[in-house]
């Protein structure tokens, strides 16, 4: 499996680890009264899920965003010598010259 792909599963995982986490906390702390609204409706374990799904997804694409834009960062593997930076260019005016017909 390519490297890309195996740490796209694994951020995905925190991701809805985390989703987990928040959706316990939302019924643990009552948030908007949700914790009487998914225990007290005959769909409110369809509701449950569907709030852990989609900040599932939030928090999975978050997570990956951030570890895809880290790997610049990273020094493992990394043989380019290019992590100096953007040159400095000047913009002072350059002359030009037109023509006359």
């Amino acid at each position: 499996m390519p490297k890309l792909v195996k740490v796209y599963i694994q951020q995905v995982a925190i991701g809805f680890g985390l989703s987990a986490i928040f959706t316990a906390i939302l019924l643990y702390f009552n948030v908007a009264n949700l914790q009487r609204l998914v225990f007290g409706s005959n769909d409110g374990l369809l509701g449950l899920f569907l709030i852990f799904f989609f900040n599932g997804l939030v928090f999975a694409g978050v997570q990956f965003a951030i570890r895809i834009m880290r790997m610049g960062y990273e020094k493992d593997d990394d043989d380019d010598d290019d992590d100096r930076g953007m040159p400095v260019r000047s913009f002072d005016p350059a002359p030009v010259r037109i023509s006359a017909k």
